[in-house]
């Protein structure tokens, strides 16, 4: 019998402890990152000038992987990579564009947030210092780009439907 009851009691302590931990990992650890989940996908815009596409998955919890492509043609005009990633409490959003900043990542850290726009800000890049996402609905969104190039304030917009 004490062995039996022996048997139980840790079972029971094992089945305790693996519950608390499962309750204290990783939930709500990286709820920034969880409030883009919006962002996840494809998205697109054709224009007479070419077509820009954005494609989003998860890496894991803490890391969205983003790739950026405008085509004119057959041909990649651009492309970029882009990491959007929590650590700590601080979200950045972290591009790698070809033939840029000596094809080395760029951080911008991220400094306003609502359930539906971020504002992602690197005061010391040349261009742009500013990086906007805004959902407007379910289907579409407007990513800006905007700063101080060539001495002038800049901005660019690209409207981005959901495929």
């Amino acid at each position: 019998m004490n062995k039996y009851f022996l048997k139980i009691a840790s079972l029971f302590l094992i089945f305790s402890l693996v519950s608390c931990q499962n309750k204290s990992g990783n939930s709500g650890k990286h709820e920034k990152l969880a409030t883009m989940n919006w962002l996840l996908g494809d998205w697109e815009n054709k224009m007479e000038e070419g077509n820009l596409s954005e494609n989003w998955v998860s890496k894991d919890d803490s890391t969205f992987v983003g790739h950026s492509y405008f085509i004119k043609g057959k041909d990649t005009i651009s492309s970029e990579s882009i990491e959007l990633t929590q650590k700590g409490e601080e979200l950045y959003y972290i591009p790698t564009v070809k033939g840029q900043n000596n094809n080395k990542a760029v951080s911008f850290k991220l400094n306003t947030a609502t359930t539906k726009e971020f504002i992602f800000e690197n005061p010391k890049h040349d261009y742009p210092q500013k990086i906007v996402y805004k959902l407007i609905n379910a289907n579409n969104l407007v990513a800006t780009i905007s700063g101080i190039q060539q001495g002038k304030p800049s901005s660019e917009s690209y409207p981005l439907k959901k495929k």
